[in-house]
């Protein structure tokens, strides 16, 4: 694929995994302009969230998967194979387990304790297109606990593992991208589950394959692959600590465009690092969770110490999002050095008067947007049909799916169920041609509050709106579009308005990518919560 960047700080690996080295944007600190005391003191104690460094090294001693009868034809089902050549290495108390060049084809692996996983240039891993090949395990997914398939590639409950090397991990997704919606986008699952009611149960009961899961592990170092076409999300760390993600490329989009094809998502884990990542996909390219409504504020588990930097986003609907499972809390994430172009949105928040949970202490600075769409997206009432499930009438109550009865479950006081958003830091951010500059919908109940923008400029068709806010200010804030008009404010207190300018040119550069089908949002991708800012379920 080749890359659409024409920034010498942005050097991207091509698809087939070569020399990767993205980002580059140097934090400001003389000759331009100077972050403030306040957020300097804040990005020093942001050091304080890189997770340490894998406590132990895996042992050198090499067990080809040739060795267990591994076949790299691109026909042959390995998996026996392949996982015999994991336990032995993990038997004799570790050692990195290899290839030789070719195409492997595998349904789940499950990497153990003390074993590097090593898939290196010429050699690709490629799922088998047959669900009974990931037998499936206690798990989260969508922010709710329930058993879901296996990965192709598994870190399940372990220490010490890593995953590396320049090759290929192939998803194979199209096989389950048609399950959920069919052969152009338009049909399958989705449209069965639209037509009744179902749109919020689609994505729970078409199961499909992930490409890569590390769960409840510590000590995970991710580096080097490329990652594409996942059947699900592409990268998931769940119940983690200690988890290093370094220079992984993920291109979700090879072949089509796969419905939810997040990139890297971050769930109730701590002390996690994504670096000089390239994310290509067709839902958020790199997401912070933390369960959702009742189930998730039960579990009460929260996603924080995240530092994420040098990134390169290119198609998908968020730079970086939180949310919208953001029960169990979001806190301590530093994001700097960051690069959108084509991405739909660039620094998103989601969530729903459901979701519950606190979202605070989020610190962001460098970031370069290109054709995003919506460089600050805010939307804390998304997506009402996916975000608020309702059981349609009618249908036997006896026989309904054990997780529907999770989703559906009452937040209860329903006041439990409004999120909040607070102490949020952003500064030295750069859009150019975007649609609107910026967008915010929080709930009156609990504004959005406490946000410091500064050094921050904006280039827009429109300038957008902030609903629900309170006490923000704003130092070297510019929105330019071509009429100069002002943000719309409504219900706000103690926000000032940024300086509105005239933009002096058109749009020239990059627009958001969409699929050949249409609009995502009308193929169930994503969705507005509402027309107007601060409207209701």
């Amino acid at each position: 694929m080749k890359s659409e960047i024409r920034n010498p700080k942005f050097k991207a690996r091509n698809a087939v995994g070569r020399s990767c080295r993205v980002g580059g944007i140097a934090p400001r600190s003389s000759g331009g302009i100077r972050l403030s005391n306040l957020l300097v003191a804040v990005i020093a104690i942001a050091g304080l969230f890189l997770p340490a460094r894998l406590r132990a090294d895996t042992p050198t001693r090499s067990f080809s998967v040739a060795d267990f009868g591994a076949k790299g034809d691109g026909t042959t089902l390995n998996t026996a194979a392949i996982q015999q050549a994991i336990d032995a290495a993990a038997v004799a108390g570790g050692g990195v387990v290899t290839f030789p060049k070719g195409s492997f084809l595998s349904g789940a692996l499950f990497v153990k304790s003390g074993v590097e996983f090593r898939v290196d240039e010429g050699v690709e891993l490629c799922a088998v297109q047959d669900d009974r090949q990931y037998p499936e395990k206690p798990t989260r997914v969508a922010g709710i606990e329930m058993p879901w398939p296996s990965a192709l590639l598994n870190v399940y409950e372990q220490q010490n593992v890593k995953l590396t090397g320049r090759g290929v991990i192939d998803g194979r997704g199209d096989y389950w991208w048609r399950k959920f919606w069919g052969a152009d986008g338009n049909g399958g699952l989705l449209k069965d589950y639209t037509a009744r009611g179902l749109r919020w149960a689609v994505d729970y009961d078409c199961k499909r394959v992930r490409a890569v899961a590390v769960f409840g592990s510590t000590n995970v170092a991710v580096r080097d692959l490329t990652i594409k076409r996942s059947g699900f999300w592409s990268l998931t760390l769940t119940y983690c600590q200690d988890v290093q993600v370094s220079d992984v490329i993920i291109r979700a989009n090879v072949g089509g465009r796969g419905p939810s094809s997040d990139g890297i998502d971050i769930d109730s884990s701590r002390d996690i690092l994504i670096e000089r990542c390239d994310i290509d996909c067709n839902d958020d390219n790199i997401c912070l969770k933390a369960g959702r409504d009742a189930d998730g504020l039960r579990v009460n588990r929260p996603t924080e110490n995240i530092t994420i930097r040098d990134c390169l986003s290119r198609a998908g609907h968020g730079m970086l999002t939180l949310g919208s499972e953001t029960s169990g809390g979001i806190r301590n994430v530093h994001a700097y050095n960051l690069k959108a172009v084509g991405t739909s949105n660039g620094i998103r928040f989601k969530s729903a008067k459901v979701r519950g949970g606190v979202v605070e202490n989020i610190f962001l600075h460098d970031i370069e947007m290109d054709g995003v769409e919506n460089p600050f997206h805010f939307e804390l009432n998304w997506y009402p049909s996916y975000s608020y499930p309702v059981i349609p009438h009618g249908l036997p109550t006896n026989s309904l799916p054990a997780h529907w009865a999770v989703l559906t479950r009452r937040v209860e006081p329903p006041e439990r169920g409004i999120p909040e958003f607070r102490n949020i830091v952003i500064s030295n951010v750069t859009a150019r041609a975007a649609t609107q500059a910026l967008y915010v919908n929080a709930f009156a109940e609990k504004p959005l509050r406490n946000v410091r923008l500064e050094n921050v400029r904006l280039e827009a068709e429109q300038p957008g709106s902030i609903a629900n806010a309170a006490d923000w200010t704003m130092h070297h804030v510019v929105i330019a579009t071509p009429d100069g008009a002002a943000l719309r404010l409504k219900n706000t207190r103690g926000v000032p308005q940024p300086e509105a300018i005239k933009l002096a040119t058109a749009r020239t550069t990059a627009t958001p990518q969409r699929p050949a089908g249409g609009d995502p949002l009308s193929l169930g991708l994503d969705s507005p919560a509402s027309a107007e800012p601060g409207a209701k379920p």
